[in-house]
This record gives structure tokens, C-alpha cells and sequence, in this order.
């Protein structure tokens, strides 16, 4: 028996999809132009309606309209035949997602649809569909081919109402004008909602945790804050609450090697001088180049007067899921 091809199979797949694909992008017209109005002008949610494969095209296409600006959820038909349809106002819009347009689940609730007064609409592989004759407006998927050998598992026509709903979606984002600040604020727990929201000053170490001492700190008094605070630095402030300079450990075994007595030697005397810092409104992302471009692993974290408030170690950047 010859071994299949599983790389031919998969082109051949591609293949066929993609040039569906390509024909229902040429087919895109006014109607689709209307649609997107008429979401726009939605004073409540849009919600997708499907069964069966088509209902799982249409749960993924309202998740990716609510992540773009567009309130969106989704109701199974069959859960609708059995209470959900309360969750429906007339302020909606539904969209309907059915390749053949004969569901009976789908056609058992229009007439209650139509007593809500919403506004219904459908994307379906054939205008002339039951679904489609009822919907106000209906733009079709049609393909000439299935993927699949047989003619019949939903491939090119699953893959098709997928993209337009995608499309749709990012016709919606960019009539809203929606913004990355915007997709962060729907993606609070994702890194680029992170990356986008997270300041400094949400992951310094301030307060009781920020390590300092003032210029005529000895050493070994220094060594103490550096140790207990446990961060391997210190702040060296001033009386007027102005940054001097920093302690490391860095510094620490220079003065060892120099054999310096840390008992009598104030802390301006062998600090750092040259001091990276950032303020605390920045995004966190932010003191990430800092770092990276300065070969250095923390920052002095000021405020908007130029004091210092905190410190901030790529450490905490990393825990906090940045880096």
C-alpha cells in the first residue's frame, strides 16, 4: 500500500481554500459596506447566532468583535430555542452564521427575532437561503469547493465565513479608529496589554522597600540598608531630597579591593555618580531599553519633581511577565 502524501494533501488543501479566499474578496461590495453601517450604528450588541460548525465560526468572530470594540456575544440557536433568546433587545443586531441558510434551529427562532424588532442579518453560503430571504441584509460565502475530497466535511466554506467575519471586525476596528491603548485596555492580562498599561511605578520597590541613605553615610551603615533591603543597591539622597548618587555591590568590592575602612569612609566618597533613572509614570516597558542600552540591570525611579521615589531591577520587570 503507497504511504499518502500528507504534504501534498496539505498543499492541495491550501490550495483550494485560498482561492475561495481570493474569490469572495472580488465579491465584496456594496452590501458588505452596508453592513458594517449598520453595526456601526448599533446602539447594543451584535450578536452571532450559528449551530453546528457555523456556530463555532460565530462564537470566535464575536470574541474577536468584542476584543476590537465591538460588544459582541454569542448565543448557540438551540439554546436559544430554550431561554437565551431573552438575553435579545431590540437595540441588537443579530448576525446569523449559516452556510446552507436551512438550519432548523436557526429558522425555528426567526419569528421570535422578529417580534424583539431587531435587526437580523446573515452571512450564508446561498442568497436565496430561508435564512437569507428573512435577513435584512445577507452577504454570501458561496464557494465552489470543499476542501475536503468527499464534498463533505465544512472546510473552504468554514474557512470562508471565518475570514469575512474577520474581516468585518477589522472594518469595524478601524471606522472606531480603535487604538493599541484601546486593545490593551479589553487585554489587561496579555503582554501587550502590558506593555501598553504597566507603569513604573505599578512594580518599583518604594516606601519602607526603597533602599537609601544620605551622603555621610558610612559604608558599613550603607552596607546594612543594601543587605537588609535586599535589592544589591541603595539611593545616596540628600537633605533637600536630591539624588547624589548610588551604592551597589559593585561598589562594594571596589572599596574591598582598595582596602578602604568601610567604618569611617562616607558613602560619597566611592558611589556612583552617573545614574540611570526613569520616572515613575513611564510605561515599564520603557526601562526595558534603558537597561538594554546601558548594559545595566537596575534604575533610580523618580517622580515628576525629579525625587527619587523607588527602584526598579529588570528582576521585577521579568516577574511581572514583561521580559
Amino acid at each position: 500500500m503507497q504511504k499518502p502524501n500528507h504534504i501534498k494533501s496539505a498543499r492541495r488543501t491550501l490550495n483550494i481554500e485560498s482561492k475561495e479566499l481570493l474569490k469572495l474578496s472580488k465579491n465584496i461590495g456594496i452590501d458588505f459596506s452596508k453592513l458594517c453601517d449598520y453595526l456601526l450604528s448599533c446602539k447594543g450588541n451584535i450578536i452571532t447566532l450559528g449551530v453546528g460548525k457555523s456556530g463555532h465560526i460565530a462564537n470566535k468572530v464575536s470574541a474577536t468583535l468584542s476584543s476590537t470594540g465591538s460588544p459582541s456575544y454569542f448565543i448557540h440557536a438551540g439554546e436559544a430555542l430554550h431561554g437565551d433568546i431573552g438575553a435579545i433587545s431590540k437595540k441588537d443586531a443579530i448576525l446569523i452564521f449559516s452556510y446552507s441558510g436551512e438550519s432548523q434551529e436557526i429558522i425555528s427562532i426567526l419569528p421570535s427575532l422578529k417580534e424583539i424588532g431587531c435587526n437580523i442579518f446573515s452571512i450564508t453560503g446561498h442568497n436565496d437561503s430561508s435564512v437569507a430571504i428573512s435577513a435584512k441584509l445577507n452577504i454570501s460565502t458561496e464557494v465552489d469547493k470543499e476542501a475536503c475530497p468527499l464534498d463533505l466535511a465544512p472546510t473552504s466554506s468554514t474557512t470562508a465565513s471565518l475570514a469575512l467575519g474577520d474581516a468585518l471586525a477589522i472594518a469595524l476596528l478601524e471606522a472606531r479608529k480603535f487604538s493599541p491603548e484601546d486593545f490593551a485596555k479589553s487585554h489587561p492580562g496579555g503582554k501587550l496589554g502590558k506593555k501598553l498599561l504597566l507603569k513604573v511605578k505599578d512594580i518599583m520597590h518604594k516606601g519602607k522597600d526603597f533602599p537609601q541613605v544620605n551622603p555621610n553615610t558610612p559604608i558599613s551603615k550603607a552596607l546594612l540598608e543594601v543587605t537588609n533591603k535586599g535589592l544589591g543597591i541603595a539611593a545616596v539622597i540628600d537633605s533637600s531630597k536630591k539624588l547624589q548618587g548610588v551604592f551597589t555591590d559593585g561598589d562594594l568590592r571596589r572599596c574591598l579591593q582598595i582596602k578602604l575602612d568601610i567604618h569611617k569612609t562616607k558613602i560619597s566618597a566611592v558611589m556612583s555618580t552617573k545614574v540611570k533613572t526613569i520616572k515613575d509614570s513611564s510605561l515599564a516597558v520603557g526601562a526595558i531599553e534603558i537597561m538594554q542600552k546601558n548594559e545595566i540591570y537596575v534604575l533610580v525611579v523618580i517622580n515628576q519633581k525629579n525625587k527619587p521615589v523607588g527602584i526598579l531591577r529588570m528582576h521585577d520587570l521579568m516577574q511581572s511577565g514583561l521580559v
